[in-house]
């Protein structure tokens, strides 16, 4: 089984320290899990070069209440150097630990074009896709209290259409290969009237675009308390003919591989016996198991 969506840090308080060590010791986690290849995939959002590149984004919403916590939280995290996470990551990779070079890339509502051109000078075996703010409003970080408050004042159903907008956006820039935890907009707990619509955006996004969908543990772990994708999502994937990755989202050395079994008798049970491993960006299935 494959892991392709794993974090090296759960915060950047400060310019850290990249040691492989934790990257073997990512890789011994999963190896009892049954995991026999990751993939690194820290978010674009946490690195410097890509924090320059797209500027304050949230100063053209500065109306919106989310604003000023989006900035705080930009200035927490964009701390680090992509430059030395390559490094690391090709490093880790050459002594023969069986580590894929990625990366999770954020989406830059009409910035996409700047933020591919910038990747595409580092040696990236995948790219992972993924919407976690709308406009300002991060509507995954439901422990902030501004954050969290939007689900009360906002249209639930229009919070859908619009992150779905956003999703399919992301796809057709054709930019990541890989969309990560797809209905993530899920998280919450707060659910559409109406999800097919979304699952039928998605996926149509998805398979234009050629993009693999990532089954991910981390909703588990949420108030949602759902993989990602719903069941329903995934059966209108799998009959959408869309390829899949499996993920444990893991911020924390014991998450690596988490339900990895779990995910993958779901797969199972809905026809699913191959999955998507990539290098150098390009696709190759390999048995799930």
């Amino acid at each position: 089984m494959i892991d392709y969506h794993l974090h090296l840090w759960p915060h950047s308080e400060s310019s850290v320290a990249y040691q492989i060590d934790q990257i073997a010791a990512y890789c011994a986690e999963a190896a009892t899990h049954g995991v026999s290849e990751l993939a690194l995939t820290e978010h674009t959002h946490r690195f410097v070069e890509v924090a320059s590149l797209v500027g304050p984004f949230w100063s053209k919403f500065g109306h919106e209440p989310t604003s000023p916590a989006i900035a705080e939280y930009f200035d927490w995290h964009a701390r680090n150097s992509l430059d030395d996470y390559v490094n690391l990551a090709v490093a880790a990779k050459e002594q023969g630990l069986p580590v894929k070079v990625g990366l999770e890339v954020d989406y830059y509502r009409g910035q996409m074009d700047e933020v591919a051109d910038l990747l595409a000078q580092y040696p990236f075996d995948v790219l992972i896709g993924s919407v976690h703010w709308i406009d300002t409003w991060q509507f995954d970080d439901y422990e902030n209290p501004v954050h969290r408050h939007q689900w009360d004042v906002r249209d639930v159903d229009q919070s859908w259409r619009d992150y779905g907008e956003r999703v399919a956006e992301l796809a057709a820039t054709k930019s990541v290969d890989v969309l990560a935890h797809p209905d993530l907009i899920k998280v919450a707990g707060y659910i559409s009237s109406d999800p097919s619509q979304f699952w039928e955006q998605a996926s149509r996004a998805a398979r234009e675009a050629d993009l693999s969908v990532e089954c991910s543990s981390a909703g588990w772990k949420k108030p949602v308390d759902e993989q990602y994708p719903s069941s329903g999502f995934l059966d209108y994937l799998v009959a959408q003919g869309l390829t899949f990755t499996t993920a444990s989202d893991a911020h924390r050395l014991e998450r690596v591989g988490e339900r990895a079994n779990d995910l993958a008798t779901m797969l199972e049970a809905k026809g699913v016996h191959e999955i998507a491993t990539f290098t150098k960006r390009q696709r190759a299935m390999v048995a799930l198991r």
